[in-house]
């Protein structure tokens, strides 16, 4: 138990330690002039164009689950490599891997239904917008 909380302190300073050295200058300066007050760039409209809000919530979550099932699949792996042969560990750390392949695929598939449908809604049928 204690070198799970050794190894959790050590991953936490280590990621802490990270981050606060990757943190990126905040430059308070508009050099954009008005437009940079007017928000340029933050979505505004619920469906239209680039800055739709639609659109930043389903590719925010897309790119979500798309890293939650890299993640589970690192770690299906490791449970597998470490399984040391024992028909329990192997079929859990199997069925890990497996799982996250699924959540994959239905992500996708939701993101294509979920873009078929927005685009029929807003009546864009043609576009690939979203």
């Amino acid at each position: 138990m204690k070198a799970t909380s050794k190894t959790l302190l050590a991953l936490f300073v280590a990621v802490s330690i990270n981050s606060a050295l990757l943190t990126l200058p905040v430059l308070a300066q508009a050099t954009s002039g008005i437009d940079a007050a007017r928000g340029s760039g933050v979505p505004t409209n619920l469906s239209d164009g680039d800055g739709s809000i639609i659109k930043t919530v389903i590719n925010f979550m897309l790119y979500g689950i798309g890293i939650l099932s890299v993640i589970m699949l690192i770690i299906g792996g490791f449970r597998y490599v470490i399984s040391g042969g024992q028909k329990d560990s192997v079929t859990a750390a199997k069925n890990t891997i497996l799982y996250a392949i699924i959540g994959l695929l239905i992500a996708i598939f939701a993101y294509a239904i979920v873009r078929f449908v927005v685009n029929v809604v807003i009546g864009g049928a043609g576009e690939t917008d979203v």
